[in-house]
Order: C-alpha cells, then sequence, then structure tokens
C-alpha cells in the first residue's frame, strides 16, 4: 500500500521545511520539498515529526509491565501509542530474581512480535540510599552470574540495565551486561565523580533519569552527574514533567550534553492516562494527586504519569528548545542509544513510517507506526 501526505512541516534532521512524504510497505521511500508531484492526504501546513522512542516506561492506561502480563503490556504501549510513543521499551523494577525472570520471559514474546522495542531492568543492583520508589526489601547486591541468568530469560531482549555500579560487584555487573548485549546504565547510585568515570569506562552509556537518585551536583564535590554529561560516550535521561526536574535543568543537559545525548524519557507507570488515586508500581503502593505519583510510605517520587507528546511540547514551550532540537531528544537520541536508528528515530528514506502529526500548539493530530494510522487525521 502507498501513502503520500502532503502540504506538511517536516521536522528531519536537517531542519523544519514545507514538502510531502511517501510510505509503502511500513516504510518511507519518498521525502521531498515543496509541492507534491500527485494527490495525496494534505495535512494542512501541520508539522510531521518522528514517532517518538521512549526508553524508559514502566506502565500506562491502568497497565504495567513489571506484573509481566501481556495483555496490560499491550494495552500499556497502545496506550502510549495514542501519545505519539511508536517504540517503546518495557521497564522493570527491583522484584525477586524469580519474578524478573518470569516476568522478561513473557514480555520477550511481545519483543518477538514487534510490540516492544525491548526490556529494561531498572534494579534490583542499586543503592539503599537512592532507592527511590524501590522496595528496599529487595534489592541486592550486583551479581555478575545472576544477571547474565536473567538476560538469558530475555533471549537477547534486554537492551538496558540500571544499576549502582561503585557497590561491590558492581563493574563486574556492567561488564556482565553488556557481554550479554544490553546497555549499562548508571542509576539509583551514590558513585562518586571518581567512580562515575570509572563506571563509564568499564561500559556504562545511559544515565538513569539524570538529576533523580543520584548525588547533587556540588562545586567541590561535583559528583556522578558531571561526569554523566561531559562524557561523550554517555546518554542522559530526563523525566521532563515539571515534577522531577525544574526545566532549567534539561536547558542546561540540552546546553552541555547537547540534544544528541540526550533523551527524553517518561519513566511513566500505570497511572499514566488515568486519575488520581492508589496504583502499584512493583511491590509498593503509590498515591497519584494532581498528576505526580509518590509513594503511600516515605512519600518519594514512584515514576511519572508523564507522555511523550507532554515531554515534547514542555521542552519547546517551557524550556525553550526549537522544535528539531525537541524532535531529536524525544525520537532520534534514545534511538540511537538503543541501537534501533538505523529503523527509527527520524524522518528518512527506509525508515519504519513512525510518525506523529502535530497542530500548531503541538497537540497530537495522528499518528502513524509502521505505516498504519494508530490515530487516523
Amino acid at each position: 500500500m502507498r501513502t503520500t501526505l502532503t502540504d506538511a512541516r517536516l521536522v528531519t534532521p536537517g531542519g523544519v521545511h514545507d514538502g510531502w512524504i511517501t510510505i509503502e510497505d511500513g516504510r518511507i521511500t519518498h521525502i521531498g520539498r515543496g509541492r507534491a508531484p500527485g494527490d495525496g492526504l494534505a495535512l494542512g501546513g501541520r508539522l510531521v515529526v518522528p514517532g517518538f522512542v521512549d526508553m524508559h516506561t514502566h506502565g500506562g492506561a491502568g497497565g504495567s509491565f513489571p506484573s509481566g502480563d501481556q495483555e496490560e503490556a499491550r494495552r500499556v504501549a497502545a496506550f502510549h501509542a495514542r501519545h505519539g510513543t511508536t517504540t517503546i521499551m518495557a521497564s522493570l523494577v527491583t522484584a525477586a530474581p524469580e519474578a524478573i525472570a518470569r516476568a522478561t520471559a513473557a514480555l520477550a514474546e511481545l519483543c518477538d512480535d514487534g510490540v516492544l522495542a525491548g526490556i529494561h531492568f531498572e534494579g534490583p543492583y542499586i543503592a539503599r540510599s537512592r532507592c527511590g520508589a524501590h522496595d528496599p526489601a529487595l534489592l541486592r547486591a550486583p551479581d555478575p552470574a545472576e544477571l547474565t541468568g536473567l538476560l538469558a530469560a530475555g533471549r537477547g531482549h534486554v537492551r538496558m540495565v540500571t544499576l549502582a555500579p561503585e557497590l561491590p560487584g558492581g563493574s563486574d555487573t556492567v561488564r556482565a551486561a553488556v557481554a550479554g548485549g544490553a546497555l549499562a546504565a548508571l542509576g539509583h547510585s551514590d558513585a562518586g565523580y571518581e567512580q562515575a568515570l570509572d563506571a563509564i569506562d568499564a561500559g556504562c552509556t545511559v544515565a538513569t533519569h539524570l538529576f533523580n537518585a543520584l548525588p547533587p551536583l556540588h562545586h567541590r564535590d561535583p559528583g556522578p552527574m558531571a561526569a554523566l554529561l561531559q562524557d561523550p560516550r554517555v546518554t542522559v535521561e530526563i523525566i521532563n514533567d515539571g515534577v522531577h526536574v525544574h526545566p532549567a535543568m534539561l536547558r542546561l543537559a540540552a546546553t552541555v550534553a547537547g540534544p544528541d545525548r540526550t533523551a527524553l524519557i517518561t519513566d511513566a507507570m500505570a497511572a499514566a492516562g488515568m486519575g488520581d488515586g492508589t496504583y502499584r508500581l512493583g511491590s509498593m503502593d503509590v498515591t497519584v494527586s494532581g498528576g505526580a505519583a509518590r509513594l503511600v510510605q516515605g512519600g518519594a517520587i514512584a515514576g511519572s504519569t508523564l507522555t511523550m507528546d507532554v515531554a515534547f511540547r514542555r521542552a519547546v514551550r517551557e524550556v525553550g528548545l526549537t522544535v528539531p532540537a525537541a524532535a531529536e531528544m524525544a525520537a532520534l537520541t534514545p534511538a540511537r542509544a538503543l541501537g534501533l536508528a538505523d529503523r527509527v528515530g527520524s524522518l528518512a528514506v527506509g525508515k519504519h513510517a513512525d510518525l506523529v502529526v502535530l497542530t500548531d500548539d503541538l497537540a497530537v493530530h495522528a499518528v502513524m507506526r509502521r505505516g498504519g494510522w494508530v490515530t487516523p487525521p
């Protein structure tokens, strides 16, 4: 099937230009400037950005990836797709190894089906002092052999592992993650500046939700964030919901690391798309009030209710980034970090026809995934 979208403002790595785009068999086959050579579906001058890539998501629409329930996982992916996320990672939380293995095996089948882009282990190898919404009773010391077994349950679909590398066994577990085909991410960690540099040298290439669950920047004790922001090997995640970080902090990351190393994420949990109330995140009870999710016990921030369209819109309106920069951070940068940039992340010939049509106020007008309309224009 051939579809041509005309009268559009296309956001490509080269900037924004008026033009048209043709899709055949789920892929982009032509991108042109100006008036299309034939008829097509006119978009009325609306912006077209690449489909968003969320590399850190726990749930949404009342469903949760950590449950390992496939129907819930499909519901989560469908919900986020309606908000423009056409490539989504399933993030798990700290749990007993056998529970992680069960959920991983179930979700790997959805990776086989193309519903999910991969699986992310956030925990259990994280610092108790920075565990946030993770159950401290289930935390474990980093164990390379155990991790290798958990990776095997994913049959190659585990793409990222978040851990605290300063813990005993941390560096070896970083190397085990990388050897097993996953990205190693520094997060929920009390690592110092030098320890962070050592972790990066060992193979850490992602900072899990930078500024959250990490020691703060200090002029005499720069901590891990200075190392993560400055090292060109590292992609830094930011939860741009206005709760986790001040807009100035995203502006700082985008200035220091650049849009090519700063990835917008949601870290969304089951309450995304739902109302205020009580929900579960792994084994923990979470209360959502005014859209902010916090643990019932202790009040720590417990994921978010964010969607990627909102994160993108805030990046432009609240942070002051350009539309191309925000699009890069919401799509191409995470795709590049995950090793998927040859298929998704930008409007380019040969890539999957994953795109989001936006109104003038940057609201979602339509979403296409793999050449089919999730939400038609």
